[in-house]
């Protein structure tokens, strides 16, 4: 099993920058028993992936891995000094252990379940791993675009700079290390979520251990893999397509009676139902969520920032529920923190910025009303974002266009915009309130509990109990939001698609820990208030079924299917048998290529084969996939008008036009495969000998890798 040295290695890296980091987090988390050990990995990541991300944008460092290793020596030397001066040195060692062990099996577990399918390729892997290999390939920032040379990435990548980071000081290949990353990911879910809802259950449920992990288990349950109330469709015989229905519209599968033959109540279940469907069930969205993001394995901003936002609701219940407790120098500490960690959402995920930043804002008021320390500390926090995200807003453009109002009335649509405000003629989406029940209704249940038992039971003075409140409200707003207003983008037809995507999955996240807090905030007071908690538990019960069995049917779905192949982490296997000589040519560039001269591959539209070499090799061709430059440039144009020079480089007879094409583009090497030669009929290999010369050919001379010199 060749996975397990990358896996060991891997693991040895991050735990490693874990304990460099630990003094500082339990600085953090003094007042959690765990001293917040689970989010010592993320806070030393993302510091330093920070820190070489603002020296390489100033030219002070290269992003290498000896100045990584410098840079963590330096952090090492400063949180020594941290440990040395810090009052009580007592180490939560039970805490350690445990929680090391979890990360551990998890990372694990998901690294084997994703090595039975590890192919870099399908949805939009391009993308993700482009990214990353561009990162990689880059010695000072901004990294440069794979798919449009001469230009910059334009896209919030900052989580897959991370993921370079990490790869970069293991020295494990990208491609195996993509798989990696996700396997990290899911660990880091799991571990931090529980942490998180076994530090709020144990200072809020007079430091009950049982209810402390009760909490922490359903936490890292629900967020992680959970999914919604959809899978009631696996009772039924299923709708098509995307004509959705109503379940009780639609034939069971089982009788009543057929209900106790389990076995074949499994069989039947797995049947006809499609997992996906339950991130695309609203027509025309998206509505993911954390579980089938590891499970389609693309590794998006939304994704590489689930760490970060579990980390940023840690700090936001450490200052905001627990805010008596904290030393007067922590409410200067933690403004600055939380705008560092908004500048961290921005440029990962560009949504979450204004979703936390609005939360934030929220749980400020509810603690100071609106004073004079309302002002400076939510100015402390927006000026810290501001500075910290300096090094990526100087080189981003935004792709949103504006805020579109949904269903405009037609004096508005007459208007056509109003400042950021569009009214468009057609864009008029309402989701139905059976379908909006079906995708929240689990989590509204909690909610609605909650508020009962607020209300019977005056817990005015539960702070965690109003922090709950403030959470669900919010998400509740998240979801409604879509409903009138979305952020415009190119797509016609999915207008607010991306909108109810990034809101909805926060909502997820966040009201996630809310249901696990609510579950055990009514077991806690079961003795006191025996009928209403058995009334919760006894319908809580079948609704956490339908989240639950999710699991059985994405990642038996997705992984199933490839019972007998042998297991690796080799994310490029698939293109020996699909495409050997694109493996040749991508490991050639990867081992004699240093920096990212340009290279010219044929150019594919989005969601293909093509543009593969630029993908797994970081290196800039001179257009990729049209419709993502399209969305992240804002114009089809982009790529549309280069499209001709490109076939005229391939196709064309007229040398000099050749050559002036070659050093508008500044092209150093010219691959020449399958791709090439099923795009460009009439392509002239002949004239790019007299133009450079062949430093690679396959075995059956149908593959090339031409490097130009002008000069000959």
């Amino acid at each position: 099993m060749d996975l397990v040295p990358f896996i060991i290695l891997w693991y040895l890296v991050i735990t490693s920058i874990g304990c460099i980091f630990f003094p500082l987090t339990r600085k953090l988390f003094k007042f959690f028993p765990d001293q917040g050990y689970a989010f010592s990995k993320v806070i030393g990541i993302l510091i330093l992936s920070y820190s070489i991300y603002f020296l390489s944008s100033i030219r002070i460092l290269a992003f290498t891995q000896l100045n990584l290793i410098v840079l963590l020596v330096i952090f090492g030397l400063i949180n020594i000094k941290i440990y040395l001066h810090s009052k009580d040195k007592k180490l939560p060692i039970n805490f350690i252990i445990v929680e090391e062990i979890m990360f551990l099996i998890l990372l694990v577990i998901w690294a084997y379940i994703r090595s039975h399918e590890p192919s870099i390729r399908g949805l939009e892997k391009f993308m993700d791993f482009g990214f990353i290999n561009s990162a990689i390939r880059t010695e000072y920032f901004p990294a440069k675009d794979m798919w449009l040379a001469g230009k910059n990435i334009n896209y919030y990548y900052f989580g897959h700079l991370v993921g370079a980071v990490i790869t970069k000081l293991s020295g494990i290949q990208s491609y195996i290390s993509y798989n990696l990353i996700l396997a990290t990911l899911f660990a880091l879910g799991i571990s931090q979520a529980f942490s998180l809802g076994y530090n709020i259950a144990y200072t809020t449920f007079h430091k009950s251990k049982r209810l402390a992990l009760i909490m922490a288990s359903l936490t890292a349950f629900i967020m992680n893999f959970g999914g919604n109330l959809h899978t009631i469709y696996s009772l039924t015989n299923g709708y098509q397509n995307e004509h959705t229905q109503p379940f009780w519209e639609l034939t069971a599968k089982f009788k009543f009676s057929d209900m106790f033959n389990i076995p074949l109540v499994l069989e039947k279940l797995s049947l006809g139902y499609w997992y996906p469907n339950a991130t695309r069930f609203i027509p025309l969205t998206i509505h993911e969520f954390p579980l089938y993001s590891y499970v389609v394995a693309d590794l998006h901003g939304h994704v590489f920032d689930i760490p970060f936002v579990l980390l940023t609701i840690m700090i936001l219940y450490s200052y905001f529920a627990l805010h008596k407790k904290v030393e007067e120098l922590y409410e200067y500490i933690y403004p600055i923190f939380l705008g560092f960690l908004i500048s961290v959402h921005y440029m990962t995920n560009a949504f979450d910025a204004p979703i936390y930043l609005l939360l934030i804002f929220c749980l400020s008021l509810w603690k100071h009303k609106f004073t004079k320390k309302f002002i400076l500390e939510n100015a402390t926090i927006v000026l810290s974002f501001i500075l910290f995200s300096l090094p990526f807003t100087l080189n981003f453009e935004p792709f949103a266009t504006g805020i579109g109002v949904n269903c405009s009335p037609d004096f508005l649509v007459k208007i056509g915009k109003f400042g950021p405000f569009l009214f468009e003629k057609g864009n008029c989406q309402i989701s139905s309130w059976w379908m909006l029940l079906t995708l929240w209704g689990f989590f509204w249940f909690n909610f609605i509990f909650l508020l009962i038992k607020t209300y019977r039971q005056k817990e005015t003075l539960n702070r965690s109990a109003i922090f709950m409140v403030i959470l669900f409200s919010f998400s509740s707003l998240l979801i409604i939001v879509p409903e009138f207003i979305y952020a415009k983008d190119i797509y016609p037809a999915h207008f607010r698609a991306n909108t109810m995507f990034k809101l909805g999955y926060q909502a997820f996240i966040i009201m996630s820990l809310g249901s696990a807090f609510v579950f055990s905030s009514i077991k806690d007071s079961l003795k006191k208030d025996r009928k209403f908690g058995l009334l919760y538990l006894f319908l809580f019960i079948p609704l956490f079924a339908l989240v639950a069995i999710y699991p059985t049917f994405a990642i038996n779905s997705y992984y199933g299917s490839h019972p007998n192949n042998k297991v690796s982490l080799n994310g490029q296997a698939w293109i020996a048998e699909k495409y050997p000589e694109y493996l040749d040519i991508s490991t050639y560039f990867n081992t004699y290529v240093k920096g990212q001269p340009v290279i010219l591959e044929a150019q594919g539209d989005s969601y293909t084969d093509y543009n593969v070499v630029s993908a797994y090799t970081g290196l800039p061709t001179v257009a990729g996939w049209w419709v993502h430059e399209w969305l992240w440039r804002g114009s089809p144009d982009v790529v549309g008008k280069l499209i001709p020079d490109i076939q005229n480089i391939y196709e064309s007879q007229d040398l000099t036009l050749t050559k002036d094409l070659i050093q508008k583009y500044h092209i150093e090497y010219v691959i020449i495969g399958s791709n090439e030669r099923e795009k460009y009929k009439n392509i002239q290999e002949s004239k790019f000998e007299a133009l450079g010369k062949a430093i690679y050919r396959s075995q059956n001379g149908k593959s090339s890798i031409y490097k130009i010199s002008l000069d000959r």
